[in-house]
C-alpha cells in the first residue's frame, strides 16, 4: 500500500478493520473461479484523515488516472484506470468526492455515508451506498420515539452534513408524529471546549428525559466525556447507527439503557483469521499497520520514529488484543464494506463475463470504461453470504435495521443486545418487531416518561400554553353538556340531544325521561284524590237514589242531579288520563275527555240554575213559563251545550290533535315526556268555552240568590261557581309557568279542585239534611218561605 497522507491524531482501529475487510473481499474475489475467473482486481487505499481537503485531493488524483501505483508492466490490462471507488466513511467527505467523481462517471460506493442528500441523483449521479439513507433512519427514530409515547425530547447532532441533514429529516418526521423538541444543539470536534460545555449544560438543565443523538462517534465521544465530568440527571439516550453500535462507546456507563438502530449483524467466514494474520513483514511494510501495531502494544518496531517507546520483542500476540480491529462479534458496517466490493465485482462481471451453462467466461483483455461499470451497478441484484444486495433508483439499498439496546451485565459492564428489527419495506404500522425485553436508563424495566405535560384524561381537553410547543398544554374540563372520551383530546364534543354527560364527562348517558307517573308520591296522591272524588260522587248518587222520593231530592230536579253526579264522576276519573306516560291515544283522550265532561257538568249546573229561576217565575200570577222549560227542554239544553264542545274537540282532533313529545328545552339534564297541544287555539277554545258557560251560570246564580232560602239552591250554585271560576282563573298563569310534569299536576289539581268544589257546595248540604236532619226533609219545611 502507498504511504498515506500525513495525518494528525491517533489511528482509528475500527476504520482500519473496514480497510482490511475490503482487502479480504478483493482477495476472496481474485481467488474465486466463479465471479471473475481469470481477472484480478487491484486496489489502492488512501487515508482521508477525516479531512475534506484530503478526500478531495485523492478524488482528483484517482479520477485523473495518472497514479503510478498500477503501472506494473504488462500484467495489467488497463494500468492506472480506476473502475470504481469504495468510500468514504463520512457523509461530508463523500459529498465532496461525489461531486468530482460524478462529473467523470466513476461509480462511488460508500459503506457508511448515510446523508439523505446523497440520494439526489441530479447532484450525485454516480453515488451508491450499501448502507441505508438517513431518511429511513430518521423516520425509524421518529416512529421509535412515538412508539414509546415520548412527546418531549431533546436533540443533539454533529455539526456536519451527516448530523445536520439527518437531524433535519428527523425533526421533520417528529413534527408529523406530533413530537415536540425542547432543544436542538449542534457541535463538532473542532469547536472550542466552551461550545461543548454549553451543549452539556443545556442537557443538564433540560426537562426532557429523552435525548436523540444524531452524531458521529468522534463528536459524541467528546460530548459524553464532558457530561461525565459533572453528574447530570439520568437521561434516556436514543442513538443513530453511527455511534450506538460502536463498541468503543460502551465505556460510557451512564448511557446504559440507550437504544437505537444499527445495521444488521452479519457473519463473514474467514474474516477474523484474515484480520489476525498479520506477519511482521507485512506490518513493517505498511506505515498504517506499523502505527496500529505500535499503538496497540505500546512498543516500537525497528526503523520507527517512535523512539520514546521500547522496542517490540516479537512476543506481541494480536489474538489477545482487545481492540475494535479484532472485534468481529458484531460485524455491521464491516459487512457494508464487504457488500460494496462485491457489488462492484458483479458490475464488472456483467460487463466482461458471459455465463454459459454452469461455467463463466471472462475476457480480461476487454477494455472497459467506468461508465459501463456505473450502468451495471444500477442493475446488480445478488445475494452474498445470505445478504441481498441491490440498489433502487436513488442508489440506496432496502432499509433494514436492528434495534439495539445497551444492557448492563451482572459484572457492571455494558453489552450491545439486539432486541428487535425494523424493515422499512413492510406496511405502515408493521415495520417494528421487538422480540426481547429492553432495559432503560439506570437499569430500569419500566419505559421512562418524557412529556412536557401529562396526558389529559377523558373528560378534559387540551389547551395550548401560550408561547410553548404544542406538547405543552393545560387540561381543561369539558364544558357542561360536552364530553371527551379519549386521552389527550383536543376538543370536547356535545352529547346527542337525548343524552347527557356523566360526572366525569367522559361518557354520554341517556337522559332520564320524566313524566307524572303512578309510581311517584305526587301521582299516587292525585290518583287517590281522583278515585276518592269519583267514589264520593257515586256515594252521593246512591244516597240520592235511595231517597229519590224525598221532597229535597224531588224539589231540586232529580234528573239533572243524577246527570250532574254522573258528569262529576267522569270529571274525577278523567284526571287519571293525565297520569302515566303520554301516548298518542292518551294525549287525545285527556284533553277531549276533560273538555266534554266539564261542559256536561257545567251544563247540568246551568240547567239547575235556570230551573230555579223558572220555578219562581212560575209562581207569579198569570205565568206559565215552566211549560217552556220542562224536562224535555232541560235535556235539550244540556245536550246542546255539550254538543258544541264535542264539535270543538272533533275539529281540534281532526285539524291538529295533541301528540306525545319529548321536551328537551326545559331541563338540560332530563327529558320531559309530555303531550303537546297540537293546536293551541283548539286547547284554549275548549277551555274558553268551559269558562264562558261557567260565567253565564255564575251570573244566573247571582240573579237567583235572593229567592227564599229553604227552597233556593241558587246560593249553593253561586258559591260553587265562584270556587270553580277562581280555580280556573288561577289555573291559567300556573299552567303557563309550571315546568315539566308540574304542568300536568297543575291541570289535574284544577280539575279535582273544581270538581270537589261543585260536589261539596251543591250536594253536601242536601246529603246532610237527608242523613242527619230528616225532619227538615219535608214539603212543608221546603215551602215555608218565611222561615228564617
Amino acid at each position: 500500500m502507498p504511504e498515506p497522507q500525513t495525518c494528525t491524531g491517533s489511528i482509528d482501529s475500527r476504520e482500519l478493520r473496514f480497510a482490511r475487510a475490503m482487502i479480504f473481499a478483493i482477495e476472496e474475489i481474485n481467488n474465486s473461479t466463479e465471479l471473475l475467473p481469470g481477472i484480478k482486481l487491484g486496489y489502492e487505499i488512501h487515508d482521508s484523515c477525516t479531512s475534506v481537503p484530503v478526500a478531495v485531493h485523492v478524488a482528483f488524483q484517482l479520477s485523473n488516472g495518472l497514479d503510478p501505483v498500477f503501472h506494473t508492466g504488462d500484467s495489467c490490462s488497463q494500468s492506472g484506470v480506476v473502475m470504481a471507488i469504495v468510500g468514504e466513511s463520512g457523509s461530508t467527505p463523500s459529498i465532496s468526492m461525489a461531486r468530482i467523481l460524478g462529473s467523470v462517471n466513476i461509480p462511488q460506493v460508500s459503506y457508511f455515508a448515510t446523508c439523505a442528500c446523497l440520494s439526489d441523483k441530479q447532484q450525485y449521479p454516480s453515488f451508491f451506498r450499501t448502507i441505508p439513507s438517513d431518511q429511513f433512519q430518521a423516520d425509524a427514530l421518529a416512529k421509535l420515539v412515538k412508539h414509546f409515547g415520548w412527546t418531549w425530547i431533546g436533540a443533539v447532532r454533529s455539526d456536519s452534513d451527516y448530523g445536520n441533514n439527518g437531524m433535519a429529516s428527523f425533526l421533520e418526521a417528529t413534527q408529523k408524529e406530533g413530537i415536540c423538541v425542547e432543544y436542538s444543539e449542534s457541535f463538532h470536534r473542532a469547536h472550542p471546549r466552551s461550545r461543548i460545555q454549553r451543549v452539556a449544560d443545556v442537557i443538564r438543565r433540560s426537562t426532557a428525559m429523552v435525548i436523540v443523538a444524531f452524531a458521529a462517534s468522534g463528536e459524541l465521544r467528546i460530548l459524553l466525556e464532558e457530561l461525565s465530568l459533572k453528574p447530570s440527571p439520568p437521561r434516556q439516550w436514543i442513538g443513530s447507527e453511527a455511534w450506538v453500535t460502536n463498541r468503543d462507546m460502551l465505556r460510557f456507563t451512564f448511557c446504559a439503557g440507550a437504544i437505537g438502530f444499527g445495521i444488521q449483524q452479519s457473519v463473514i467466514p474467514g474474516l477474523r483469521d484474515f484480520l489476525l494474520d498479520l506477519s511482521p513483514t507485512e506490518v513493517a511494510a505498511s506505515p498504517v499497520l506499523t502505527e496500529f501495531w505500535e499503538d496497540s502494544f505500546n512498543c516500537r518496531l525497528e526503523k520507527s520514529a517512535a523512539i520514546e517507546k521500547s522496542l517490540c520483542d516479537g512476543n506481541e500476540d494480536i489474538e489477545t488484543l482487545q481492540s475494535p480491529y479484532t472485534d468481529t462479534s458484531q460485524l455491521r458496517i464491516t459487512n457494508m464494506v464487504y457488500k460494496a466490493v462485491y457489488a462492484i465485482a458483479h458490475a464488472i462481471h456483467n460487463v466482461v463475463c458471459q455465463d454459459t451453462n454452469s461455467t463463466t467466461q471472462c475476457d480480461k483483455f476487454t477494455r472497459i470504461e467506468a461508465k459501463q461499470v456505473l450502468n451495471q451497478l444500477k442493475k446488480v441484484n445478488f445475494s452474498q453470504n445470505g445478504y441481498d444486495v441491490s440498489f433502487d433508483a436513488n442508489g440506496d439499498p432496502v432499509a433494514k435495521y436492528e434495534l439495539v439496546n445497551w444492557q448492563k451485565t451482572e459484572s457492571g459492564s455494558i453489552e450491545l443486545v439486539t432486541v428487535g428489527l425494523y424493515d422499512a419495506s413492510l406496511p405502515v404500522g408493521q415495520e417494528f418487531h421487538i422480540n426481547r425485553n429492553l432495559t432503560w436508563m439506570e437499569g430500569g424495566t419500566e419505559v421512562p416518561v418524557s412529556v412536557c405535560s401529562d396526558s389529559c384524561p377523558p373528560g378534559t381537553r387540551k389547551v395550548l400554553q401560550k408561547g410553548k410547543p404544542i406538547c405543552c398544554y393545560d387540561c381543561v374540563p369539558c364544558p357542561e353538556g360536552e364530553i371527551s372520551n379519549a386521552t389527550d383530546s383536543p376538543d370536547c364534543f356535545p352529547c346527542p340531544k337525548e343524552f347527557w354527560p356523566n360526572a366525569e364527562r367522559d361518557t354520554c348517558f341517556p337522559k332520564p325521561v320524566e313524566f307524572l307517573s303512578f309510581d311517584e308520591v305526587l301521582g299516587i296522591i292525585l290518583a287517590a284524590f281522583s278515585v276518592g272524588g269519583a267514589c264520593l260522587a257515586i256515594i252521593t248518587a246512591a244516597v240520592f237514589f235511595r231517597h229519590r222520593s224525598s221532597p229535597i231530592v224531588r224539589a231540586n230536579n232529580s234528573e239533572l242531579s243524577f246527570l250532574l253526579l254522573f258528569s262529576l264522576t267522569l270529571c274525577f276519573l278523567c284526571s287519571l288520563t293525565f297520569i302515566g306516560a303520554p301516548s298518542e291515544w292518551s294525549c287525545m283522550l285527556r284533553h277531549t275527555a276533560f273538555g266534554i265532561t266539564f261542559v256536561l257538568c257545567i251544563s247540568c249546573v246551568l240547567g239547575k240554575t235556570i230551573v230555579v229561576l223558572m220555578a219562581f217565575k212560575a209562581t207569579l200570577p198569570g205565568s206559565n213559563v215552566m211549560k217552556w222549560f220542562g224536562p224535555p227542554q232541560q235535556r235539550m239544553t244540556v245536550v246542546s251545550f255539550t254538543f258544541i264542545q264535542v264539535l270543538i274537540c272533533t275539529i281540534w282532533l281532526v285539524v291538529s290533535p295533541p301528540f306525545p313529545m319529548k321536551n328537551l328545552s326545559i331541563y338540560k339534564r332530563r327529558i320531559i315526556l309530555e303531550c303537546a297541544l297540537g293546536s293551541a287555539i283548539g286547547f284554549w277554545a275548549v277551555l274558553g268555552y268551559i269558562g264562558l258557560l261557567a260565567v253565564f251560570c255564575l251570573v244566573l246564580a247571582v240573579l237567583a240568590r235572593k229567592l227564599p232560602d229553604n227552597f233556593n239552591e241558587a246560593k249553593l250554585i253561586t258559591f260553587s261557581m265562584l270556587i270553580f271560576c277562581a280555580v280556573w282563573i288561577t289555573f291559567i298563569p300556573a299552567y303557563v309557568s309550571s315546568p315539566g310534569k308540574f304542568t300536568v299536576a297543575v291541570e289535574i289539581f284544577a280539575i279535582l279542585a273544581s270538581s270537589f268544589g261543585l260536589t261539596f257546595c251543591i250536594f253536601a248540604p242536601k246529603c246532610f239534611i237527608i242523613l242527619f236532619q230528616p225532619e227538615k226533609n219535608t214539603k212543608k219545611h221546603l215551602m215555608n218561605k218565611n222561615q228564617s
